[in-house]
């Protein structure tokens, strides 16, 4: 991905106060246009409450949030004009059905006469709905209805979307077409935000994960960088064809090395170094003289990462 100069969402040292809960405590980070980015925390930590901020439906009690340049407090119109909003619940209508819902949202929007249908159809192309069309809402399944309402974000075209919880319910088979169609509009060149508590979802489908805890941002970047700077560790194992002793000796004596465990020939281990550590160890054991036949490393996920960050407060 190539970052562009501005980013088209940011947030910038965020306050939102209820009574005596800082719901959301100087939280600044941005989202480039093409990017993916997945907003995690526990329940409670301030994910929602930020992107409602985002999506002009609540105000700060301090700092601010920029869409496509402009802020939430001094330019709300201009915000929504330029932001789809994907709540984690939406409502349905009684004896709506799918056309007539998206041209409701579509007509809200001032999308009028050929633009409008133009726009309801290119929706309904990219949703895979155009066969449900004539189908009441309330008959949908919870994929189709999740559909609907990604539809329903970005029928105006916004260039920023921010989705809270959408594979939240979802089906296996559901989820993987949400993350598709999620990873289409990212290389169309929107800026993205999105939470969920399916960590794995968003560790496929995101270029960087902002992680928040008790309304405080706790770290920003890749799950690798992330990683690095926590220190989250690797299980390295290595399998020798024969000097299982001298292989032991040999880790045991290195830096970055622990928790390790022999079985045989294989030695597994914890080691904490990034990729090019990991490189420069298996090129030290070879050239020490170790017969390695087998090296591999199993790298923290992001659910690892999460709890190496978090603390499990709520407030």
């Amino acid at each position: 991905m190539i970052r562009t100069a501005t980013p088209q969402i940011e947030l910038r040292n965020l306050h939102r106060v209820f009574d005596q809960t800082h719901a959301v405590n100087n939280v600044s980070f941005e989202v480039y246009a093409g990017e993916v980015v997945g907003y995690i925390g526990p329940n409670g930590a301030g994910k929602t409450t930020s992107m409602r901020i985002l999506a002009t439906l609540d105000e700060p009690t301090a700092g601010d949030a920029y869409v496509d340049g402009f802020s939430v407090v001094e330019d709300p119109d201009r915000v929504r004009r330029r932001l789809g909003f994907m709540p984690d619940y939406f409502g349905t209508y009684q004896n709506v059905n799918v056309y007539e819902y998206l041209d409701f949202f579509a007509r809200s929007y001032g999308l009028k006469g050929r633009e409008r249908i133009s726009a309801i159809g290119e929706v309904m192309e990219f949703t895979q709905l155009r066969a449900l069309a004539e189908k009441p809402i309330n008959g949908l399944s919870k994929g189709m209805k999740q559909r609907l309402c990604l539809g329903r974000t970005m029928i105006h075209n916004p260039s920023v979307l921010v989705l809270d919880e959408p594979a939240a319910g979802l089906d296996p088979r559901a989820r993987i077409e949400l993350r598709e169609m999620i990873s289409k509009l990212a290389d169309a060149g929107k800026a993205i935000l999105v939470s969920s508590h399916i960590l794995t979802e968003l560790a496929e489908m995101c270029d960087r994960v902002a992680i928040i805890e008790q309304g405080r941002l706790l770290a920003v970047g890749s799950v690798a960088e992330i990683s690095a700077g926590v220190q989250v560790q690797s299980t390295v194992h290595v399998r020798v064809l024969e000097g299982a002793e001298r292989l032991q000796n040999w880790l045991a004596a290195r830096d970055g090395v622990s928790e390790l465990r022999t079985d045989g020939t294989l030695a597994v281990f914890d080691y904490a170094g990034d990729r090019a550590a990991e490189a420069s160890l298996l090129r030290a054991m070879v050239e020490s003289g170790l017969p390695v036949i087998e090296f591999g490393a199993k790298h923290k996920s992001l659910e690892d990462v999460f709890l190496h960050v978090t603390e499990g407060r709520v407030q």
